[in-house]
């Protein structure tokens, strides 16, 4: 009989979590909102009080039709007749335990690499309980966070064994993330089977309804999710569509919430402004849970960052994912310092983005690269050909499931399967502060207006602005940056303005757009 594993509760007896409320009352109470499992864990009681309560709860959950496992112990496990136990790494081998349990007993064990998974496979595990997915209180002595990145390794290699193996992923797993948690650790040939839930259904003040919330959001798929629309379409019949969308946006007149360092702020709101976008530019977190109302898009932008940035940044991130509103990520000079090499974690871990724009070394920052350094903002030299800046933006998109754009003389768009090369623009877009900048705050307009396939969206906003930026270059007065400028918002507003009136000569052979095959 194939395991449940979709909603898998871990029991906390500790006073901050139980609040005074007994322990089998809010496993019942859970039950009844529709946990699948129940991990029975308690490292502090002695035996005799940890049979007492494994007994309640198996009488309880019997009458629900429900697993009981019970963590580390085999004795405890064997003395209530519990289905089977839960085993860490410095718990009982799996071997010995088969052969202390009866023949048909459930036997989980925690995993956080693909060696761990492949020895509890191979020694007969009936799932594996894959983590630490985040930082969490309720269990300090774990061996590493390996996120969903992490979780999605295990998982693809795993599949490379043929074995049906269940899967859960534990650790600071909450309603804002879960849904998460599964789409972006699912791997080509395998997905997670459930994730396993603490202190946010034990905790909770209402278990029944949090563990009910659980079963639902785990049931259906995140609502910001990208269209693979894009997927089934060439590139010539994309292109086709470029100014539709152009002129989907102008009409829409986007709103773009802009946490970007104060030294492009101003650039960048002139240049959302001049091709049709609404602007706000506001660093104060608690701000976005009134801001993603008006379901625009989100821009962080991580040019100058100070002690307060990192939990605004993350407070903006939850309500705007909570929301389903696109989030783009301006991971700017994220390989320069340490404390900007740890915003990237901190943040990749904190929520859900639609797109991840960055130059080379920012891109390989965040991919995870090792020896990554970066001088000030800019990529410097470059360490990768053609393709294999192709590759980095495909592999990254794929194992985030989202959209990457890598930016440079040219430009890379994948969304993981496909990708493409933008070879418009001009070479005085790298000579004015917060022209790179600016994309992002152009890409969240067009990911706002044009949802339904967001690959198009970010690949017409880059076009739109870097035919723009052509055609201010162009002008017989413009002689450096100081003058381009000006002629580049002017430009931008000229398309604007050509699209309002269904005027599209503007775009009429101009895109220097091909596919890199890898």
């Amino acid at each position: 009989m194939k395991l449940n594993l979709s909603v898998y509760l871990v029991t906390d007896s500790t006073p901050a979590i139980l609040k005074g409320r007994d322990l089998c009352a809010i496993v019942e109470q859970a039950l009844k909102g529709g946990v699948t499992i129940v991990q029975y864990r308690d490292k502090k009681s002695d035996t005799g009080a940890q049979i007492e309560t494994a007994r309640k709860l198996h009488q309880i959950t019997k009458a629900y039709g429900v697993p009981l496992l019970i963590n580390d112990r085999v004795d405890i496990a064997l003395a209530v007749g519990a289905e089977g136990v839960h085993l860490g790494q410095d718990d009982m081998a799996i071997e010995i335990a088969k052969k202390l349990l009866p023949e048909n007993a459930i036997i989980g064990v925690t995993a956080a690499s693909i060696g761990e998974a492949q020895k509890a496979i191979a020694a007969g595990a009936n799932y594996l309980g894959i983590g630490t997915m985040f930082a969490t209180p309720t269990k300090t002595n774990t061996k590493s966070i390996i996120g969903t990145a992490g979780t999605q390794a295990i998982l693809d290699a795993i599949s490379d064994t043929g074995c049906s193996v269940g899967t859960v992923s534990i650790g600071g797993i909450n309603t804002s993330n879960v849904q998460r948690v599964i789409y972006q650790s699912r791997a080509p040939r395998k997905s997670l089977d459930g994730v396993a839930i603490v202190s946010a259904i034990m905790a909770a003040d209402d278990p029944q309804a949090a563990a009910a919330e659980f079963a639902r959001l785990v049931s259906s798929s995140p609502s910001s999710v990208w269209s693979q629309e894009a997927l089934t379409v060439d590139t010539a019949a994309l292109l086709k569509q470029v100014p539709q969308v152009i002129q989907e946006v102008v009409k829409a007149h986007p709103l773009v919430h802009n946490m970007i360092n104060y030294v492009v702020a101003n650039f960048v709101a002139n240049v959302a402004l001049s091709m049709g976008a609404s602007p706000i530019m506001s660093l104060y977190g608690d701000e976005a849970v009134d801001l993603c109302k008006f379901d625009g898009a989100l821009v962080i932008n991580t040019g100058t960052l100070t002690s307060e940035s990192i939990p605004n940044y993350l407070k903006a991130l939850k309500a705007y994912n909570v929301r389903g509103n696109p989030v783009v990520y301006d991971p700017v000079g994220a390989a320069a310092t340490g404390i900007r090499r740890g915003a990237v974690t901190q943040l990749m871990a904190g929520g859900y983005f639609d797109l991840i724009k960055g130059n080379e070394r920012e891109i390989c920052q965040v991919f995870g690269s090792s020896g990554v350094t970066q001088r000030g903002v800019d990529s410097g030299p470059s360490s990768l050909d053609s393709h294999g800046k192709a590759r980095m933006a495909r592999d990254l998109a794929r194992r985030e499931h989202t959209l990457v754009l890598l930016t440079g003389a040219t430009d890379y768009l994948s969304d993981g399967e496909r990708v493409v090369a933008v070879e418009n623009g001009h070479e005085l877009l790298g000579q004015v502060t917060g022209t790179g900048c600016a994309v992002g705050t152009v890409s969240g307009g067009y990911l706002t207006a044009h949802p339904k396939n967001k690959f198009l969206a970010v690949l017409a906003g880059l076009l739109m602005y870097e035919i723009a930026a052509e055609n201010a270059a162009s002008k017989d007065y413009v002689r450096g940056p100081g003058s381009f400028v000006p002629a580049f918002l002017d430009e931008l507003y000229a398309i604007r303005q050509a699209a309002l009136k269904g005027d599209h000569s503007w775009f009429a052979g101009r895109a220097k757009v091909h596919e890199i095959n890898l």
